[in-house]
């Protein structure tokens, strides 16, 4: 009992009289009365009335709080206590991410009391009650310097009841944003040109059954026309032309005696390579001619059956496959009497012949040849020749646009010089120009892949990672495909994929996909493989040494950093990677 009240009953004890008594049990009633107003009015602002709570009541992951894929997602644990849920409570809890200039604020969750009478989750009076909660907010720039706090909204019957926010965490952890810093190599459309190129030319002298004479029919075809006449290119072009060698083979069906087979496909092989070696001697050509016969052909007979529509086909062949004996294999057709009709009409007339092929090479212009060329006039270079000068033999930029403006006018169908035109405004800066460039050489070839792929890649450098997605499903075959990629999926938060896309890399984005997946060993050796280190590259460096404690390199190659580039310096000031280097950051930046 308090010492009011102890007061009270000593001033106001029971008199000896009758009068005093009477005066003491009306004071008694006054005082009951005065007592049981007070309990109330206690009562009742206690169930109006919701506690503070703390930090201690929230637990937050991952702290501090880091961008992923441009969003910063937030899992926060919280704890309501034992007998702080009034049972005709609702309390609205929404996560607030504070920084300079402004806040975003999260997904909210509702919790009532156990007498309420709705869709929230329910937290017992006196049991009290945990929950977990998420939220994601999308990334600024000025979150680097960020505070989390969580605010209240919080009714008590009809009533609203004010809940102090609280703060619960700290600081967003921005390193993944490093990508907007780093250049990403766009895709440049490749040229097919070959200095040497080899060449076949084919022609076949059919023969009549059991026969070996060449007709006049055969040896005025097109294909034995044809080859005659590259012969006669081949000798009369002998810088631009190198005969490699001819070949004449000769053949029997694989019907009738094996004896007798082979003797015919000898004559025929003999009668065709006296016709060769007539027509070299006619055009003044020395040339060795390769002969070969085959009495029975039935690897050709094996393949013209496959391709045919002969019923039964398929039996034919699994016989082919049985019998490995050439006699066998002739009886057990034959005896397919109906579909042996056939062979002989369709078959059987293609295998006996003599097959000439003179296997050659096209020798094109030189480097030398190509640029001498180009010189002295331009429009008498292929396509591929242009292009493969523009993109091998020039050494600098300038002269490389001029050759690519010459064959964007010389072809205006060919979308490459285009898009090489786009892929050097890209390496320069100029977006607005690639993006230009970019939209003529889809209109000629949208399924370029050089074309989305350099298309995902400025959609990458805008943030619109859906855009880049959807160009780089047609950019595969480009040659920076996977570098874009590994970019893109660095956006999406997908570090391990991107580290396997950028492997090989030696690049800024590749160096962050393996710190950003904790592959610290190998982001060490891809950043001292770097060619063209700028600032960027050392801001990693020191990210990486201030994550595996090297305290030194912290120092040097933020230095180096904030040489190459000033403005790094107040990104530094604030970046929770060097939190426990603050102090030295801090004289660095003095």
């Amino acid at each position: 009992m308090s010492d009011v009240l102890l007061t009270f009953f000593r001033n106001f004890a029971p008199a000896k009289n009758n009068d005093q008594n009477t005066i003491y049990y009306k004071q008694m009633k006054t005082f009951k009365f005065i007592l049981l107003t007070a309990a109330s009015v206690a009562v009742l602002s206690s169930c109006s009335k919701l506690g503070k709570l703390s930090n201690e009541n929230f637990t937050v992951t991952p702290t501090p709080l880091e961008a992923v894929g441009g969003e910063v997602p937030v899992t926060i644990n919280g704890t309501f206590p034992v007998k702080y849920m009034k049972k005709n409570a609702v309390v609205t809890i929404t996560p607030v991410l504070k920084y300079q200039g402004g806040e975003a604020v999260g997904q909210s969750a509702t919790f009532q009391g156990e007498k309420v009478e709705g869709n929230a989750t329910t937290v017992q009076y006196k049991m009290g009650g945990v929950y977990t909660m998420k939220s994601n907010f999308t990334y600024a720039d000025p979150m680097i310097q960020s505070d989390l706090y969580a605010r209240f909204d919080a009714k008590v019957g009809k009533k609203s009841v004010s809940i102090p926010e609280v703060k619960i965490g700290y600081g967003v952890l921005a390193t993944s944003q490093l990508l907007s810093y780093c250049d990403i190599n766009a895709a440049t459309a490749p040229d097919a040109y070959q200095r040497i190129m080899a060449q076949k030319q084919e022609a076949n002298i059919k023969f009549l059954i059991n026969q070996a004479n060449l007709r006049a029919s055969e040896l005025n075809t097109v294909s034995i026309k044809d080859l005659g006449k590259i012969l006669r290119e081949i000798n009369d072009n002998e810088e631009t032309r190198a005969l490699q060698n001819i070949e004449v083979s000769a053949y029997a069906s694989p019907d009738g005696k094996y004896e007798i087979n082979e003797k015919l496909a000898e004559k025929r092989l003999n009668v065709s390579e006296n016709y060769l070696k007539g027509e070299l001697k006619k055009i003044k050509m020395g040339a060795s001619v390769d002969t070969k016969f085959t009495a029975e052909d039935w690897d050709g007979f094996q393949e013209l059956v496959s391709k045919s529509n002969l019923q039964d086909k398929d039996v034919i062949l699994r016989v082919l496959s049985m019998y490995q004996d050439p006699e066998e294999r002739e009886q057990q057709i034959r005896n397919m009497s109906e579909v042996f009709t056939d062979i002989k009409e369709s078959i059987l007339p293609e295998l006996r012949r003599a097959r000439l092929i003179v296997n050659y090479e096209i020798i094109g212009r030189s480097d030398d040849q190509i640029l001498a060329q180009y010189q002295q006039d331009p429009s008498k270079l292929s396509v591929e020749e242009l292009i493969y000068g523009a993109n091998t033999l020039v050494k600098d930029e300038a002269t490389r646009q001029q050759w690519n403006e010459t064959i964007a006018r010389q072809y205006p169908s060919d979308y490459r010089a285009i898009n090489n035109m786009a892929q050097q405004a890209i390496s320069k800066g100029s977006t607005e120009l690639a993006q230009s460039l970019l939209k003529q050489a889809a209109s000629i070839n949208r399924n370029a892949s050089e074309v989305n792929t350099n298309l995902a890649l400025l959609a990458l450098k805008e943030g619109n990672v859906s855009a880049a997605e959807n160009y780089l499903a047609k950019g595969s075959g480009a040659n920076t495909f996977k570098e874009v990629m590994g970019n893109l999926n660095i956006a999406k938060g997908n570090y391990t994929q991107a580290a396997s896309d950028l492997a090989g890399v030696n690049s800024n984005s590749a160096a962050l996909a393996q710190i950003l997946a904790k592959d610290y060993t190998s982001a060490k050796t891809t950043l001292a493989g770097i060619k063209n280190a700028d600032a960027i590259t050392s801001y990693l460096q020191a990210i990486l040494a201030a994550r595996t404690g090297d305290a030194n390199t912290v120092t040097s190659a933020l230095a180096n950093a904030i040489r190459l580039e000033p403005s790094l310096a107040t990104r530094a000031a604030n970046d929770l990677e060097f939190a426990k280097y603050a102090t030295a950051v801090k004289s660095l930046l003095k």
